[in-house]
């Protein structure tokens, strides 16, 4: 009986340690996450800074991630957020997440979003404030505001650090020959090049 209340208390002493891993930052990581930091505060569990982002580039849009980089106390959860927002004509281009699922949920503004299944179905939206729509795990998609004012969505992932492929960085912000390229995507030489300038490929 001894042994039972022994291994209770301890049991009730550590049992607050596996509801949560806060990111130690300073740590390696590892496939399983960062290691457990120390001294943990209500803050760790609040992330402050999800404001709008820089919308003056060539996209038009801006992406604020919440990863467990930015927010540590994600860490092990299993969840993670990003805020999108976009000028008029603004777009986040075709990609993927290869860690995790999607979850949008817009607040203002139009936006229009679809994916393409691995089959070739496209499932495409014109979404609106209060709707929400999901990207499967691994599934080229995008988003594009498609009204006349600006646009915000919140997304959230189910992966603490989901990875993003951009489609038009991987084909065209990189040194591979450009005549392979070419004979890849079946883009003509002019439009390569035009490409592989904008995403600051080596021609």
């Amino acid at each position: 009986m001894f042994r039972i209340l022994l291994l209770f208390s301890l049991f009730l002493a550590t049992s607050h340690a596996s509801d949560f891993c806060v990111a130690d930052l300073k740590g390696p990581i590892s496939p399983a996450g960062y290691p457990c930091k120390s001294q943990v505060t209500a803050n760790d569990f609040v992330f402050s800074n999800f404001r709008a982002g820089n919308t003056s580039n060539f996209f038009k849009a801006s992406f604020t991630p919440a990863f467990v980089e930015e927010f540590p106390g994600v860490n092990g959860l299993g969840v993670s957020a990003a805020r999108l927002d976009f000028e008029a004509g603004g777009i986040i281009p075709m990609h993927s997440h290869p860690g995790g699922s999607e979850l949008l949920i817009m607040v203002q503004g139009h936006i229009t979003a679809g994916f393409i299944s691995s089959d070739n179905s496209v499932y495409l939206k014109t979404l609106s404030k209060g709707d929400l729509m999901i990207f499967p795990q691994g599934l080229l998609h995008f988003q594009l505001n498609s009204g006349k004012g600006k646009a915000t969505a919140f997304v959230s992932y189910s992966s603490t650090n989901p990875g993003a492929q951009l489609l038009d960085l991987a084909l065209f912000g990189n040194n591979l020959d450009s005549a392979l390229v070419q004979k890849s995507t079946f883009l003509d030489p002019a439009q390569v090049q035009k490409l592989k300038g904008a995403f600051g490929g080596h021609y």
